[in-house]
């Protein structure tokens, strides 16, 4: 899967300083996808102590990158909730 990013993409993680080696690796091997709004899906990846999220959506064998960005875990993830 080829892995593009929207202009915003990269000025929102060049600001956050989010490298796209932590961005290729959420989409390869999240802990937790999950589907979000308006058709577009969720990658979570834990980098302790933050949770990673990246919005993207998919078309045809490319993954395109909307916005990433890191929160506390507790907040989105499942098995977070329940602790």
């Amino acid at each position: 899967m080829k892995i593009a990013y929207t202009p915003y993409a990269l000025t929102t993680l060049a600001e956050r300083k989010i490298n796209k080696k932590s961005i290729e690796e959420a989409l390869l091997f999240p802990d937790e996808p999950i589907n979000g709004k308006k058709g577009r899906k969720i990658a979570h990846k834990r980098e302790y102590p933050k949770l990673l999220r990246v919005i993207y959506e998919e078309e045809e064998n490319v993954y395109i990158v909307i916005t990433a960005y890191y929160t506390e875990p507790k907040r989105y993830m499942n098995h977070e909730r329940q602790l």
